[in-house]
């Protein structure tokens, strides 16, 4: 099993996830999971922070492309921070940038709701 983890705290009305690991076809699912499970509950203002996140795959951002809609639907967004330049390399790659709020830094996201 590829190294992956999910850590989910709160700050002030904004969900954080903080991502780790390999997001691949393996561990979308896991990412697909947390980000049902906050939409589900309401939970729309949603931040993932991908400070420790060393790679991402196609299926990692497909699980993005998936939920973005529905929680802008709902008036919520979701944002991307703290990536790395091999991460944002393959994020800008597919013109991510355009359709995502990606910040350097969690409290620019925190700071953009």
């Amino acid at each position: 099993m590829k190294n992956f983890s999910i850590a989910k705290r709160q700050v002030d009305q904004i969900s954080v996830l903080d991502i780790s690991g390999e997001l691949d076809a393996h561990t979308a699912s896991q990412l697909e999971n947390s980000l049902k499970a906050l939409i589900e509950s309401k939970n729309i203002k949603i931040i993932v922070n991908c400070a420790k996140l060393d790679y991402i795959a196609s299926a990692g951002l497909g699980v993005f492309m998936a939920y973005i809609e529905d929680v802008r639907g709902l008036g919520g967004d979701i944002k991307l921070s703290n990536m790395n330049d091999r991460v944002y390399n393959v994020f800008d790659l597919l013109g991510f940038p355009t359709l995502y709020d990606i910040v350097d830094d969690e409290r620019d996201a925190v700071k953009a709701f």
